[in-house]
Parts: C-alpha cells; structure tokens; sequence
C-alpha cells in the first residue's frame, strides 16, 4: 500500500446526509449531489466531491450509521437550497491512499489502509474525519482516495 502525506487545506463543503447502512444508499446521495451541483454550474474538471462515513459499522448499528456526500465549495458560495447542508473540513496532515475507484476496491482499502498505518506508526487524529476523496481528474482515470488523519 503505498502511502502518501499531504497536509489537505480547510475548505468548505456543501453535503448531503444519509443515515442507514453504507453501500447503495450512498451512491444515491452521491448522484443527489452531482445533480445539485450541476444544476448551481458547479461541477468542473476542478471539482472535488468527498464522502465521510462518521461512524464505525462494528461499533453503531448500521441503521444508525451517517454518511456525508460533499462537495469543497469556494468560501463565498451562498448555499440557497433546503436540502443542502453547509460544513467545513479542517486543515491537518493526512495519510493518502490512492486506489481503484470501485466498490471492492474502496471496500478492501477501508479495511486494510488502518493496520497499514499502525504498522507505520502513524497516529490518528480523531479530531478530524477520514476521508473518501474524489477529484475529477482522478475519477477520470478510475482513481479515488482515502485520506486519514494523522498528527
């Protein structure tokens, strides 16, 4: 597993919450978002969408489990839409994975990419959540990323 370090920036994002099991429900609020963004003309060969699962499918039931769809928008964006959340992600050193943008591959990388790290002896910084990092011109080669955050 080849593990890169990069300090991602802060951003602001505007998401889409799901809560129930992960899997197929998040693929439906990861096109809700493409929707919305197209229709607001902002989705581009810049854009950077993110998924955050918050909550550990062994530890909290997976009824119960929130998944964030994301989109990093510019500081002056006004969110005018209901339905349409508006958070940050803080600034901070993570661990990036990059790998082949298909479910198993995202699958196998979640569960792998954590021993990996402790083996490594990096430490998580819990402050701040994992991240599911899809920039359009990754996704264009059939590339997403796992970013952990580290101290």
């Amino acid at each position: 597993m080849d593990i890169k370090i990069e300090n991602i920036p802060y951003c602001r994002i505007a998401y889409i919450r799901q809560i129930g099991p992960y899997g197929q429900n998040n693929v439906q609020i990861m096109e809700e978002l493409k929707t919305w963004a197209q229709s607001k003309g902002l989705l581009d060969e810049k854009s950077v969408i993110l998924g955050i699962a918050h909550d550990n499918p062994e530890l909290v039931e997976p009824k119960n489990c929130r998944y964030d769809t994301c989109l990093v928008i510019s500081n002056d964006y006004c969110i005018d839409d209901d339905s349409i959340n508006e958070g940050c992600i803080h600034s901070g050193k993570y661990a990036v994975v990059k790998i082949s943008h298909t479910a198993e591959a995202v699958q196998k990388a979640w569960f792998a990419i954590f021993p990996e790290l402790f083996n490594q002896n990096y430490q998580l910084d819990k402050s701040r959540p994992t991240l599911e990092r899809y920039k359009a011109e990754l996704v264009k080669e059939h590339y997403c990323e796992i970013c952990v955050p580290i101290h």
